[in-house]
């Protein structure tokens, strides 16, 4: 709250705002603007909102936050995504000399709903590239900023959505890809595509959700069976892909992911995908759990067997499971077991 000249930036998909702060106490916060395409009326109200937050301490450098506004436009309550951060070479000189102060900028994207908190990731990494380019000295504001800023919502938001647009029906073999770590090389591809291609294979993936140790163990497993590697040629006006693979549970999420292109909506697909790896966590420990009954109980090792046979992904959680299991003498008995059956 006793920081001295706050400059603020803000883009956006066709409204959007941001903010500067000249901030001599935590009472008196001005906020000067840097680049806009709100209406000025709804920009006051949205530099007001900012303010409060900053008067708070509730910015944190480099962590956005999204919340409902409410703004003198048609839309009225809009969901906005709000980040303050230091650009990165000023912030260095002011570590060194502490009697520098690093300009720091609050970038707001305002969308139709709370919905961008789904993508909040996403837009924390889009604010980390700005904070790397920012170069105010060199006038790249209109240049560089600006349009980089308008572009947030095609670039961070929308992979997703052209993926599934562009696969379609083969979507089922990326989602296998993504759960099961199998490499994948593109071909062919633009850069945007390929860009897509790999933000939709992060998304998708268990990254965060299955322990660190285990996705290690995999990444390293997949990469060494290359015969597995997966090849996504886009030389044509469809995807075609080498060495494939799918099942019944990557088929049927591809359904749903088919079925909600027709509505078009990039934070439905957001979704579909939080449901899909929800889903596949609980299966993963589902089987842990009779695993650690099939240690002891028999049937409790048929109850595994036919709970791999019906949940569509018996063959990824075989795998996952094996890995974590590999230090464990009588779970690994289980799973050798399991295996057998499996290819049975």
């Amino acid at each position: 709250g006793c920081r001295s000249a706050q400059p603020g930036a803000a883009g956006g998909d066709g409204s959007a705002g941001g903010s500067v702060a000249h901030t001599p106490s935590a009472e008196d916060f001005s906020l000067s603007l840097l680049d806009t395409n709100l209406p000025a009326e709804a920009e006051t109200e949205l530099r007001s909102f900012i303010a409060k937050r900053l008067s708070k301490g509730a910015l944190f450098e480099g962590m956005g936050n999204v919340a409902s506004v409410g703004l003198s436009i048609p839309e009225s309550k809009v969901g906005c995504y709000y980040c303050r951060f230091q650009q990165e070479s000023l912030l260095e000189m002011a570590t060194l000399e502490s009697d520098i102060n690093a300009p720091e900028y609050v970038v707001c994207f305002l969308g139709g709903s709370e919905k961008e908190d789904t993508f909040r990731l996403e837009l924390d990494k889009y604010i980390q590239n700005l904070k790397i380019n920012l170069d105010l000295e060199q006038k790249n504001l209109e240049t560089c900023v600006s349009p980089y800023l308008k572009s947030w919502f095609e670039d961070a938001i929308c992979p997703i959505q052209r993926v599934v647009q562009l696969f379609q029906d083969k979507l089922a073999s990326l989602l296998h890809a993504a759960l099961s770590y199998t490499p994948v090389e593109v071909k062919n591809a633009d850069e945007r595509t390929e860009k897509d291609i790999s933000r939709f294979l992060a998304a998708a993936s268990l990254q965060g959700l299955v322990q660190e140790g285990t996705m290690t163990s995999l990444c390293i497993a997949m990469t060494e069976e290359q015969h597995k590697s997966m090849v996504v040629d886009c030389g044509g006006p469809q995807p075609q892909l080498h060495n494939a693979g799918s099942n019944r549970f990557c088929e049927d999420w591809m359904q749903a992911f088919v079925n909600g292109a027709e509505g078009g909506n990039p934070f439905l697909f957001r979704q579909i995908l939080e449901n899909f790896k929800l889903k596949a966590i609980q299966d993963i420990n589902n089987l842990k759990r009779f695993i650690r009954q099939a240690e002891m109980n028999h049937y409790a090792l048929f109850k595994c067997y036919l709970f791999l046979r019906s949940c569509g992904s018996g063959d990824i959680l075989l795998k996952i499971v094996k890995v974590e299991h590999a230090e464990m003498p009588e779970a690994k008995n289980v799973v050798t077991v399991l295996e057998e059956f499996m290819r049975e």
